[in-house]
């Protein structure tokens, strides 16, 4: 059973589209132009917003879940406009935050609107009629969808889960492990893998740091939580042990190294991305367990943060201890999340 999209859908994915291009494109020495290049497609948002406005709608009814993502949407782009007058860069991240609260709250609407189905699939598979259909399962509640365990925005050490909806039990499914960047939350990270894992066939778990960010110095207190996860999701589903990939952006891609090279990790592939290196990670690392492991590493060309000469050296240094590396350097990345990346790394992770 399919629900009528209604007035405000169309405007609202379109917003959604134009944070999700801000999002990758966001640079403190270009942000002025990005901004002019998405112009203002939340004013025919606002005023769609302003008609569904005029009755009470419960929040999990339809029309509540569409004016939540709509305000959060409104809410992303007013802090982005403030932001860019104020020259205040943190404050750009901070409005984006909003973006994934935004898909949050809309998600449960793609098994009854085809036009929101549609937009939580790859672009490369949206015209597919028997991808579109089988998508619209409906989420069985505990078993498949988007689950939340001691994950709502705020809270730290739990985790994000999405289980496509076409899970069944009796094949292995490749599983996804997605670290947040600093100051990030798996809750709103879990959004940047869930269209690729939704549509070509993977879970994803997007955990939470227990700190402010993950163990880079000093005790690992997030590696035996990810453990427990990891265990947990194995216990409850069925994942193929040859296909685990953890992955991260920023901080969560250096935890990747951090993490991911001792010797008992129970990662199969690795997936650093815009991810701060120092050699000694390789040569600290367990030879036998870097010996031909699988390590898909992206970094853009542009990044402020760590320049890209960081990755390069991290690739010299990895290949020469005996990984095997897979190196993509994108030439107009800043220091954003590529989430056209995910297809690929998942059809290496699956037939690698």
């Amino acid at each position: 059973m399919t629900t009528d999209s209604g007035p405000i859908v169309p405007p609202l994915l379109e917003a959604l589209d134009a944070l999700g291009f801000i999002a990758r494109f966001l640079d403190p020495s270009e942000f002025d132009g990005v901004m002019s290049a998405v112009g203002t497609p939340d004013a025919t948002l606002r005023a769609a917003l302003s008609q569904l406005n005029t009755a009470p709608h419960a929040p999990d009814s339809d029309s509540g879940r569409l004016k939540t993502a709509s305000e959060q949407a409104i809410l992303a782009f007013d802090g982005l406009r403030a932001a860019l007058d104020q020259g205040d860069f943190r404050a750009m991240f901070r409005a984006l935050r909003h973006l994934p609260r935004a898909q949050d709250a809309l998600y449960p609407l793609a098994a009854t609107i085809p036009d929101v189905n549609r937009f939580f699939l790859d672009p490369a598979v949206r015209d597919d009629a028997a991808i579109s259909a089988r998508s619209m399962q409906p989420a069985r509640s505990g078993e498949t969808g988007v689950i939340h365990v001691n994950n709502a925005f705020g809270d730290r050490g739990g985790y994000s889960i999405y289980v496509p909806e076409t899970y069944t039990p009796d094949r292995a499914w490749p599983l996804v492990m997605a670290l947040h960047g600093g100051s990030g939350h798996g809750r709103g990270f879990l959004w940047t893998w869930l269209r690729d894992a939704r549509s070509f066939g993977a879970i994803v778990i997007a955990p939470t740091a227990i700190g402010g960010t993950w163990a880079l110095m000093g005790d690992d207190i997030d590696t035996p939580n990810l453990a427990r996860i990891l265990a947990t999701a194995r216990g409850r589903w069925t994942i193929d042990p040859a296909r685990l990939l953890m992955t991260g952006m920023s901080d969560g891609g250096t935890f990747c190294y951090v993490s991911g090279l001792e010797a008992d990790s129970p990662f199969t592939h690795l997936g650093p991305v815009s991810a701060a290196f120092h050699p000694m990670l390789a040569a600290m690392a367990d030879g036998d367990r870097l010996r031909g492991l699988p390590i898909y590493q992206v970094h853009g060309a542009l990044d402020w943060m760590f320049p890209v000469d960081v990755a390069r050296q991290a690739q010299a240094a990895l290949s020469a201890a005996g990984a095997n590396v897979s190196y993509h350097e994108i030439g107009d990345l800043s220091h954003t999340y590529p989430r056209e990346v995910n297809a690929p790394m998942l059809a290496w992770l699956v037939e690698g």
